[in-house]
C-alpha cells in the first residue's frame, strides 16, 4: 500500500500526494459476500489464521530477500509466536531461491485455489529477477494443509512478462464469476490487471485468464495502488475495486474503480468511479446484505505546492459508499471531527492509513479498525493510534461507542515512541473461534524491525485482557536491517 516499511514502488507522483513522506505499495482483501468477510483458515481447525509480511528480511546474508510469517489462532490464546510458519524462498518446497531485493511475501491474498478444503496463500514477490529482466515479479502459491502453510508451493506463470515489472505486486482473491472456483486477480506496473481463473492445478496453471484495464495511470505511477475484491452489489459474482491514480484527467489525482464481476467475469464495461483512497476494504457494515466500500484517503488537502486534493480532509478521511443492487451508491466521509469520533482532525495524522472489516460484537453488522498512523501523542511524533467504530443498521456509529487505541493504553503492550506508526496496518479476524473478530495491529516498532499486537475481542468490544505483542526475534524473522516485520497482512 502506503507503508514506508514494506516494498514500495515510490514516483514523483506519489511523493506529491503524499508530501514524500510515504511511499506506495500494495494491500488487498479477498473475496467476500456481502455479510460476512472470510478470514483465512489454512489449516482448517476452523480457527481464523494470520498471515503477514516480513518482506524486508535478510534472508541467508541476502538483504530485502523478504519472509512470511502465518499465526495459527488458537481457542486458548488467539495468535502468539509460539504456534505458527515462518517461511522464506529458501524454505523446502517454495518455488526459487533468496536474493537481494525480492522482497517475498510483500502482497498476499488468500482462498482455497486448489477446492481441497485448505486455504491457501498467493505470494507475490514484486522484485524477483526472472532471467535478464530485473524486477520482473513473480507469484507462487503456497497450499494449505493440516499442518497449515509449510512453504510447500508451486510458481503461478506471468502470462506477459516482456509487458511489465513487478508482477505480484497487487493480488486479490475472489470467485468473479460466480462459478464457485477462486480466481486471483494480479497487478503489475502497468494498469492492466490480470485475472487467472479457479481450477488451479498441482502445477499452477490456472483454468484460464483475462484482462482487465481500469483508467488508471501505468508505469509512471507504478500500476495499481491495490486491489480489493467483495461482492457489493449481492449478485453472488465477486466484484473488484482498484485503487490508483487516474490517467487523462487535469485533476487526476487518486482514483478508485468498481468493476463489477458476472458470469463471464469482471466486466471493465460497467465500471463506475468511486471516492478516492488508497486502501478499501469491503463488507456489509448495515446488514442489507450488499457490500459496503470503504476507502482510506489519509492525505492533507493540499500538496506541497498548496494545490487542493478533492475529496480530502485535514489529517486524513474515510469515504464509506454503500452498496445495492446498481452497485456503489451514497457515500458518506467520517474524519476525526466527524461526530465523536476520537482524536482531532491535524495535519500528518493518517487517518484511514489502513482499513479492516469484522464483527466484533457478533451483532451481524461489521465494524471498522482504521490505522491513524501518524498520530502524534504527547511528545512522540508519528507514534500512531487505531480507532475502532461499530456498525448499526445505519451505518458506522460515529456518536458514540468509538475505541480508541495506542501503545500508551492501559493494557497495550510497548509505549509511545517516534515513529512506531502503531496502526500501520490493521486486521480484524476471529482468531479465538467465538466468532467474534479481535484486533491485530502492525507497527514500525524499533526502527523498521516492525511488530504485531494482538488485542482480543470480549465478545462486546475490542479489549486489553489478554493482548500480547509479537516481535521478529520470537517469529524466526532477523532484526539486520529493516525486516518491516507486520507490514502487510494478507486478505
Amino acid at each position: 500500500m502506503h507503508k514506508p516499511l514494506r516494498f514500495a514502488l515510490a514516483t514523483a507522483t506519489a511523493a506529491a500526494l503524499t508530501g514524500g513522506l510515504l511511499t506506495f505499495s500494495a494491500v488487498t482483501a479477498t473475496a467476500a459476500d456481502s455479510t460476512v468477510v472470510p478470514q483465512a483458515d489454512f489449516n482448517n481447525d476452523g480457527i481464523g489464521d494470520t498471515a503477514f509480511s516480513a518482506d524486508g528480511a535478510y534472508v541467508s546474508g541476502k538483504k530485502g530477500a523478504g519472509q512470511l510469517v502465518v499465526l495459527y489462532g488458537s481457542k486458548s490464546g488467539g495468535v502468539s509466536s509460539a504456534k505458527r510458519s515462518t517461511i522464506s524462498q529458501n524454505t523446502a518446497g517454495n518455488p526459487g531461491s533468496a536474493e537481494t531485493g525480492d522482497h517475498f511475501g510483500a502482497e498476499t491474498a488468500y482462498a482455497d485455489f486448489n477446492d481441497d478444503g485448505y486455504d491457501d496463500l498467493a505470494v507475490g514477490t514484486p522484485g524477483e529477477d526472472v532471467g535478464s529482466d530485473t524486477d520482473g515479479g513473480g507469484v507462487v502459491i503456497l497450499w494449505g494443509s493440516i499442518s497449515g502453510i509449510t512453504g510447500k508451493g508451486v510458481s503461478v506463470a506471468d502470462p506477459a512478462p516482456s509487458a511489465h515489472d513487478y508482477w505480484g505486486k497487487n493480488l486479490a482473491a475472489g470467485d468473479f464469476d460466480g462459478d464457485g472456483r477462486a480466481d486471483l486477480a494480479v497487478g503489475s506496473s502497468t494498469a492492466t490487471v490480470y485475472v487467472l481463473k479457479g481450477g488451479f492445478d498441482s502445477s499452477g496453471t490456472p483454468g484460464g485468464k483475462y484482462t482487465v484495464k481500469p483508467p488508471i495511470m501505468g508505469t509512471d505511477a507504478n500500476g495499481p495502488l491495490n486491489l480489493t475484491a467483495g461482492d457489493i452489489d449481492n449478485s453472488g459474482e465477486t466484484d473488484l475495486v482498484v485503487d490508483g491514480f487516474e490517467s487523462g484527467t487535469v485533476d487526476g489525482w487518486n482514483r478508485n474503480y468498481y468493476i463489477p464481476g458476472g458470469t463471464n467475469g469482471l466486466h471493465m464495461s460497467e465500471a463506475m468511479p468511486l471516492k478516492p483512497g488508497v486502501i478499501t476494504a469491503i463488507g456489509d457494515i448495515n446488514g442489507d446484505h450488499y457490500g459496503d466500500i470503504v476507502s482510506g484517503a489519509y492525505w492533507n488537502p493540499t500538496t506541497s505546492d498548496g494545490t487542493a486534493i478533492p475529496d480530502s480532509g485535514k489529517g486524513g478521511k474515510v469515504w464509506v459508499t454503500y452498496g445495492s443492487d446498481g452497485g456503489p451508491s451514497d457515500a458518506h466521509g467520517i474524519t476525526q471531527d466527524t461526530g465523536n469520533v476520537p482524536g482531532t482532525a491535524e495535519g500528518n495524522d493518517f487517518f484511514g492509513y489502513e482499513l479492516d472489516l469484522g464483527d466484533v460484537n457478533g451483532d451481524g453488522f461489521l465494524d471498522l479498525a482504521i490505522g491513524v498512523a501518524g498520530e502524534n501523542i504527547g511528545s512522540a511524533a508519528n507514534t500512531g493510534t487505531v480507532t475502532v467504530l461499530y456498525g448499526t443498521p445505519d451505518g458506522l456509529d460515529t456518536t458514540s461507542g468509538a475505541q480508541s487505541f495506542a501503545q500508551s493504553t492501559a493494557g497495550v503492550p510497548g509505549s509511545d515512541e517516534d515513529d512506531d506508526y502503531f496502526g500501520q496496518d490493521v486486521k480484524l479476524d476471529d482468531v479465538t473461534g467465538d466468532n467474534r473478530a479481535d484486533l491485530i495491529v502492525g507497527s514500525r516498532e524499533n526502527d523498521d524491525n516492525g511488530a504485531v499486537t494482538y488485542l482480543p475481542s470480549d465478545g462486546t468490544k475490542i479489549s486489553t485482557t489478554g493482548s500480547r505483542a509479537i516481535s521478529p526475534s520470537t517469529s524466526g524473522v532477523s532484526t539486520t536491517g529493516a525486516p518491516f516485520f507486520g507490514a502487510n497482512f494478507a486478505d
